[in-house]
């Protein structure tokens, strides 16, 4: 099982911006698929971003341009960088995460495929005021 453990959520004005941190200690697996998907009240969780190990990245529409997935393989963190925030992405943010040694978990690394993520964090809200 692997841990991950978010944090750099807050509060923020419209234009500003923010970057999350998700520490994952990941046991030495070398395929993975990471990602950040986020949940607003009275909404379904939806994917933002994600990022496979072999570096192909993948965004929502949403976020596209305004939003950067990022990892740090050698201290096992995944950063998302979110510039130009809007009052939409007010959310709870959940770092989430795929560890298996199959080349299937790597090309089917995709923001939408949120059934491919079976390790979640407990989250961290970011909150964008207009």
């Amino acid at each position: 099982q692997v841990q991950l453990v978010e944090s750099g959520g807050g509060s923020v004005q419209a234009g500003g911006s923010l970057r999350l941190s998700c520490a994952a200690v990941t046991y030495g697996h070398s395929i993975y698929c990471m990602g950040w998907f986020r949940q607003a009240p009275g909404k379904e969780r939806e994917g933002v971003a994600t990022i496979n190990s072999d570096g192909d990245t993948t965004y929502a529409d949403s976020v596209k341009g305004r939003f950067t997935i990022s990892i740090d393989s050698g201290q096992d963190t995944l950063y998302l960088q979110m510039n130009s925030l809007k009052p939409d992405d007010t959310a709870m943010y959940y770092c989430a995460a795929r560890f298996e040694n199959s080349r299937a978990v790597a090309t089917r690394c995709y923001h939408a495929n949120k059934w491919l993520f079976v390790d979640w964090g407990q989250g961290t809200q970011v909150t964008v005021s207009s």
